[in-house]
């Protein structure tokens, strides 16, 4: 499976697109925890001290909000687009 990452968070982790070991079946939070244990720097950006989801952080499943749906705990599917966004601002 593969994240899309924006902004910092793609600086961060050093790419735009990065692979993780999720599979079809488990949670759109495993495979974030999976880029959080590759990528531990994105851990303070993303997760807040009590080690929950900033309420910032957008964290979308074939481009829909998963906080629409059941959170992290959105099961993943064969062929699941993953991306996470931090804030967005313009001017």
């Amino acid at each position: 499976m593969e994240w899309k990452l924006f902004a910092d968070l793609a600086e961060i982790a050093g790419g735009k697109a990065v692979a993780v070991d999720a599979e079809p079946g488990d949670t759109v939070g495993a495979a974030l925890a999976e880029l959080v244990d590759d990528h531990p720097g994105l851990a303070d950006r993303i997760y807040d001290a009590d080690g929950d989801l900033r309420e910032h952080i957008n964290v979308l499943r074939n481009g829909a909000n998963v906080r629409a749906a059941e959170g992290l705990d959105t099961e993943l599917d064969e062929g699941d687009e993953l991306a996470l966004f931090p804030p967005v601002s313009g001017g």
